[in-house]
């Protein structure tokens, strides 16, 4: 579990997705110009980075190794805590410091949530700034970077909305992935959310709901699929909402759940997965679904954010503690090998002694597989920040703590539970923590580490559960033969 919550800093490596442009002797050869990206935050972050680096190596850029040997240097950036905003803006400066003093024509810029939201106020607090991209702008960081490297521009600084702009990133996705050779593939179906939710500030950096059409989506993916791609994560920031207007109800069927049927049927494809879903929008056709497609698999990642009915209304979730256990009910109806994970924020304005200690109730009632925590943070402009009641910090960290110390009692039970048994899973690469061992992911959710060679990279197999730590589980390799 990401203890600093769902939006860890991504250390993705870029350079595995185009390794040919990652060699130097070709930099040096053809001169082409160098770019170094940097990901805080969410999934969607992930893909946006992965999208711009594919569109500017098409363009002719390589991607830097280190920062040191970049003459573009993007930070793509997160708003959901002021920690994040905090941890970009000083990795600016210090960028500034160190980047200026040995390539003084480097070209610095923000791009994403941030970016977003602050907009001209970057450049003003940072002059060495040179780009200021937003969420709604990813496809113009080619044209804007050609023009600031050939000194046809000075700065940039574009946060306007662009229609149109959810359908702009395919191509440059497919690019990126299939030079990655990678067995799993995010796949972004829309941009944006209409909830607005009291705490977040996604609504004002994304926008509102924009979708790609169902045929764009399943052409993608079916590329991706070409390239070896076998599980494929559908994104959004609120997924299930996809389509309600643009395509809504067909036979009983949401657009959602008329999506994940198309994609369905790509020949090649072992697995599906989305997030992240709202509560609220779960219906029972999506339920339903589970049960009847093979290649979505029984994972459901359930955002409640709190176990209290009261600040469930201050928050603006739309729902109720009742009808949330309701639905994880229902999920685990539909498939009793279900996988349930969370978001929960800790310390929300207003938060009682008697309001935390639901959302403890709350976990033991539900036994989450997996929960990442938040803990709350102000930001500016969302009504939650001026709502009265705000909570002492060193109040919030000791209800994270307590709360952070339940659900992990939870989940290492759980995941002792699976010791002795056979499980499924998809081999994805070299395990994260030992490149000298194999990882791979269960339908439900859960890392896989054992040992074997490359050839089992890509593959479903089936493995025998020999043990378990706190976040991983292990395999035995004696039971499957590997060598």
């Amino acid at each position: 579990m990401f203890r600093m919550g769902f939006y860890p800093e991504y250390r993705g490596h870029l350079c595995l997705l185009f390794p040919f442009l990652c060699d130097w002797r070709n930099v040096r050869r053809f001169g082409m110009p160098s770019v170094f990206i940097k990901t805080y935050g969410c999934q969607m972050n992930e893909r946006d980075s992965e999208a711009v680096a594919a569109q500017l190596v098409a363009k002719g850029y390589v991607v830097a190794p280190e920062e040191a040997d970049a003459d573009v240097i993007l930070l793509n950036t997160c708003s959901v805590r002021d920690a994040a905003e905090q941890k970009a803006l000083n990795k600016m400066q210090t960028l500034i410091g160190q980047t200026r003093k040995h390539n003084p024509d480097a070209v610095l810029g923000f791009m994403g949530c941030m970016a977003q939201s602050r907009g001209q106020e970057l450049i003003d607090q940072l002059p060495d700034v040179d780009l200021v991209l937003g969420t709604q702008k990813f496809h113009r960081a080619g044209e804007y970077l050609d023009d600031l490297l050939g000194g046809r521009r000075d700065k940039v600084v574009d946060t306007a909305e662009e229609t149109g702009s959810e359908a702009t990133i395919r191509e440059h996705l497919s690019l990126g992935a299939s030079e990655a050779k990678a067995v799993t593939a995010f796949v972004s179906i829309m941009q944006g959310c209409n909830q607005f939710c009291t705490f977040c500030i996604v609504p004002y950096t994304r926008g509102r709901e924009r979708c790609r059409s169902i045929e764009d989506i399943v052409a993608e993916c079916r590329e991706l699929v070409a390239g070896g791609v076998r599980e494929i994560t559908l994104l959004g920031q609120i997924v299930n909402s996809y389509g309600k207007r643009e395509i809504g109800v067909r036979d009983g069927k949401s657009a959602f759940v008329q999506l994940i049927e198309a994609v369905h049927e790509i020949e090649g494809l072992e697995r599906i997965r989305f997030t992240s879903p709202h509560p609220k929008g779960y219906g029972d056709d999506l339920v339903e679904a589970y049960a009847r497609l093979p290649k979505l698999v029984e994972n459901a990642h359930l955002p409640v954010q709190s176990g209290s009915d009261r600040m469930l209304k201050l928050m603006h979730r739309g729902y109720t503690r009742e009808r949330f256990v309701d639905l994880v009910g229902k999920l685990r109806a539909a498939d009793s090998e279900m996988g349930i994970g969370t978001d929960i924020i800790v310390g929300f304005p207003g938060e009682t002694e008697a309001d935390f200690d639901e959302t403890l109730s709350l976990c033991a009632e539900v036994e989450f597989d997996n929960a990442f925590l938040f803990k709350y943070s102000q930001r500016r402009d969302t009504p939650a920040a001026a709502m009265p009641d705000q909570l002492p910090e060193s109040l919030i960290e000791e209800r994270h703590a307590r709360l952070l110390e339940a659900v992990d009692v939870i989940r290492v039970r759980k995941l002792k539970e699976y010791i002795g048994r056979q499980m499924e899973i998809l081999v994805e690469g070299p395990s994260r923590r030992n490149a000298a061992r194999l990882e791979g992911r269960t339908r439900c959710n859960k890392i896989v580490v054992f040992e074997g060679g490359e050839r089992f990279i890509g593959q479903v197999m089936d493995v025998q559960i020999a043990d378990a730590t706190k976040t991983t589980l292990y395999g035995d390799p004696a039971i499957l033969n590997l060598n």
